[in-house]
């Protein structure tokens, strides 16, 4: 079981954003590399990259997104649309007194990365998404998509639509929830081929939960790290992450100009080959040599799920490592 990272050189602080503050957690100094979480997380999921990062000499910034821990919360469900968590980014890379960043994200995380990166490119010199690939934006209406994924079953994306539904299963018991939510998507505990898949509900009356795995938690996750998640959404409660999922045909429609873009910068893919994310989006991965045409390099970890950087930590620390060092390396001469 990987031990929690040490605590001592993390530096806590707010800065003012759009939506009032972000806070974020950030070590060492050099080069700046913004991490963003992904659904149901905190800054804290990037506790095993932050010492990592900073001993191999940058400076690693962790945000509770909008929504989450720390971070201010709007009661509008429309301010968790995505140009304004890029808007958020951006200005805390300002804030920070600096000029550019290499933005990684996971989950969630990776898709406000990837559309920070497109959209202010002079900002974000170069992107490395984990767990999910990027596909540009553009085709059907994203609620028309996941309506039709289901068949008799709902798909979670659906479920989560309806202001109030999910909260009414997660918040009475915010931390039973999260270990099954995270046991379900993680590679040693998730549920074995022919079980019932997490992803969906019963149309009826259906929950989440009662698909969950039951018993221990994942090899990644300890007692005290459960306590810190559940800690966090006990006392924000969960409508502010779960309106990143109301936003996004309002996305669709930000984004439409758009539509189809690649994303030249450098970039890096790190996804689990137990991962539902990396087989629902198989051919958005084989598409990077059009979507992503800077990419380094992509990595699928046999035998992880989808927590990556918390179920492989050492891995993704020297894949990351790599890339950033690779970013500062001179350019080989052409022959």
């Amino acid at each position: 079981m990987h031990q929690p990272a040490p605590s001592a050189d993390l530096r806590h602080r707010t800065v003012e954003a759009p939506a009032g503050r972000l806070h974020l957690v950030e070590q060492g100094t050099g080069p700046l590399v913004l991490l963003v979480h992904g659904f149901p997380e905190s800054w804290y999921s990037w506790r095993h990259q932050l010492p990592a990062l900073a001993a191999a000499g940058y400076r690693a910034v962790a945000l509770d997104v909008r929504g989450y821990g720390r971070s201010s919360r709007p009661a509008a469900a429309d301010a968790y649309r995505m140009v304004d968590l890029v808007e958020d980014n951006l200005a805390l890379v300002r804030a920070l007194g600096e000029e550019g960043a290499v933005v990684v994200g996971h989950d969630w995380g990776a898709s406000i990365a990837a559309t920070s990166a497109l959209l202010h490119p002079e900002v974000f010199r170069a992107v490395a998404l984990l767990s999910v690939p990027y596909a540009p934006p553009g085709g059907p209406r994203p609620t028309d998509v996941f309506a039709r994924m289901g068949g008799d079953q709902e798909f979670y994306v659906s479920y989560f639509q309806e202001p109030g539904r999910a909260e009414a299963e997660v918040e009475p018991d915010v931390r039973g929830w999260l270990a099954g939510f995270y046991a379900a998507m993680s590679g040693d505990t998730m549920p074995a081929h022919g079980e019932p898949d997490p992803h969906f509900v019963s149309r009826a009356d259906g929950r989440l939960r009662d698909r969950f795995p039951r018993g221990e938690l994942p090899a990644w996750l300890t007692e005290d790290d459960l306590d810190v998640y559940a800690g966090e959404f006990e006392r924000t409660g969960v409508t502010g992450a779960l309106n990143r999922y109301r936003c996004m045909d309002r996305d669709w429609e930000d984004l439409a100009p758009y539509g189809g873009a690649p994303i030249a910068q450098p970039s890096l893919f790190i996804g689990g080959a137990l991962d539902a994310s990396t087989r629902w989006m198989a051919d958005a991965i084989d598409a990077f040599p059009a979507t992503l045409p800077g990419l380094a390099s992509s990595h699928i970890l046999d035998g992880c799920g989808h927590w990556v950087q918390q179920e492989r930590p050492e891995e993704v620390n020297r894949l990351l490592t790599a890339w950033l060092d690779s970013l500062a390396a001179p350019a080989s001469p052409r022959g």
